[in-house]
């Protein structure tokens, strides 16, 4: 278990509020990775936060960090894809129900099941799936549909502070509107080998050359979400 000391009291009860309460844990999230969510959970830190965090994974003491090492860490918190303290997981279970039956409205009028939903404050203030058939328009995707319908509940195209939950991994069209609406966090569901860019085909979220806002995770309802895509392409092929 990490332990005070070496850790501050502050520190430590952060590190547990997200989970990472083990030395393993710590090296499956990496010394840069936790330094940003300790400070994406509000927590008041400096580098030397970071240098204790490294100096774990290595047995050794901060000290023994040459500047080298530290500039190396530095720069690699410098190019981080973003990063964010995410819902229990029941939570985005619920959210992601819901995303769902919105996708199983896209199969009904005979559409690629995807559905979305947008959350803010623990409310949802949009849901949307699929319509490109039935509207002739390659760009009603439930991402895009569901990120209209929120942006006209706040009356605002930035949507800050915001979570949308995916059944399917964002396409690259779907992602690039994520990230032009700084939503604070997307949870999709299922991969998409095909045209997936959170990471499957490429990660627009993670690009240096883009503006970097939104922290993203998958998997969540995989099996749930991947089943409904494959009912409705065996029906088509039926």
């Amino acid at each position: 278990m990490l332990t005070t000391p070496p850790l501050a009291p502050k520190t430590l009860a952060a590190l547990q509020s997200l989970g990472i309460n083990t030395l393993d844990d710590l090296h499956r999230s990496g010394s840069t990775k936790t330094f940003l969510l300790l400070k994406a959970a509000g927590l008041t830190i400096t580098d030397s936060t970071l240098w204790q965090l490294e100096a774990l994974l290595h047995g050794c003491t901060p000290q023994t960090l040459d500047s080298a090492a530290k500039a190396a860490l530095l720069a690699t918190v410098k190019t981080h894809p973003p990063v964010a303290a995410f819902p229990v997981p029941s939570e985005m279970e619920r959210f992601m129900r819901i995303a769902l039956n919105e996708a199983e409205q896209s199969a009904a009028a005979g559409e690629v099941p995807v559905g979305a939903v947008v959350v803010k404050n623990g409310g949802i203030i949009a849901a949307a799936h699929n319509t490109c058939i039935t509207d002739c328009d390659i760009s009603r995707h439930a991402e895009i549909r569901a990120l209209a319908q929120a942006g006209a509940a706040l009356q605002n195209y930035r949507l800050d502070g915001c979570d949308v939950y995916i059944t399917l991994e964002p396409c690259p069209m779907c992602a690039s509107a994520l990230i032009q609406a700084r939503v604070a966090r997307v949870v999709f569901g299922a991969a998409e080998p095909k045209t997936g860019a959170a990471g499957s085909v490429i990660n627009l979220f993670e690009n240096s050359l883009l503006n970097k806002h939104t922290a993203i995770t998958g998997g969540i309802l995989a099996d749930e979400c991947r089943a409904v895509l494959q009912r409705f392409f065996e029906t088509r092929r039926g």
